[in-house]
């Protein structure tokens, strides 16, 4: 509400029609009106928080993957291996009577919406990976850089002094063909990530020559090197 000193009916009226304001009365020589707040200079910002589109997608669920509920957490198990997640209070879980799965929210705010879609993707990749199962591929780039297996451990030689030694993560498959190629696999995506991330920190592609360890898909941005760079 806006308090104005008008010593006349003319000004007050004036006050009206330019503001657009609602006359309530007159007390002590003021007059008191309302004004919209868009012409008081305060702002009303309205926060909308819009379904993720990831996150209202259905999960189908195949016939040999069994799943359990129990309030906020799941359980995912199929041939291949046992996942479980523990939803925030943002999200929740439903199971239709069709045996497909959706991710929902819980809250209307922003934190809720970006979990949508995030917890969405990690109950397919769960559902995914007990029933087919993932994999990632690494190449190994550059003259004596070599790879073997040796019992559970991926043995590595990548130009250092001693070879590098990398124990295999339980629920984890590695596959080394032609001693450059590594294929990790198995059903849980973010370990099988987690896992070939390490191989890789050891000797990320350098940008000149590309040598080091890259991923199968990766392109390796190239830089030219100051021999070849023209005067």
């Amino acid at each position: 509400m806006a308090v104005s000193s008008t010593p006349c009916l003319h000004h007050r009226s004036l006050i009206a029609n330019n503001f657009r304001s609602t006359f309530l009365g007159e007390k002590n020589g003021f007059t008191i009106s309302t004004m919209p707040v868009s012409h008081t200079g305060i702002l009303r910002k309205t926060i909308e928080c819009k379904e993720s589109r990831i996150g209202k997608q259905p999960i189908q669920v195949p016939s040999n993957v069994n799943i359990t509920l129990q309030g906020q957490d799941l359980k995912v198990k199929g041939p291949l291996g046992e996942l479980s997640i523990l939803y925030p209070r943002e999200v929740k879980i439903e199971r239709e009577d069709s045996g497909i799965l959706r991710v929902k929210k819980a809250l209307e705010t922003r934190r809720a919406n970006q979990m949508h879609g995030l917890f969405r993707t990690l109950t397919d990749n769960m559902v995914v990976g007990v029933s087919k199962g993932f994999e990632k591929k690494l190449q190994l780039v550059g003259v004596g850089y070599r790879a073997m297996l040796e019992g559970k451990d991926l043995v590595l030689n990548l130009g250092f002094s001693h070879p590098v030694r990398m124990a295999i993560p339980e629920g984890l498959q590695v596959k080394v063909e032609e001693n450059t190629r590594i294929t990790v696999s198995g059903y849980d995506k973010c370990a099988i990530g987690q896992f070939a991330a390490s191989i890789r920190q050891w000797r990320p592609p350098e940008p000149y020559k590309g040598k080091g360890v890259k991923y199968a898909d990766e392109v390796v941005r190239r830089k030219e090197g100051k021999a070849g760079k023209k005067k």
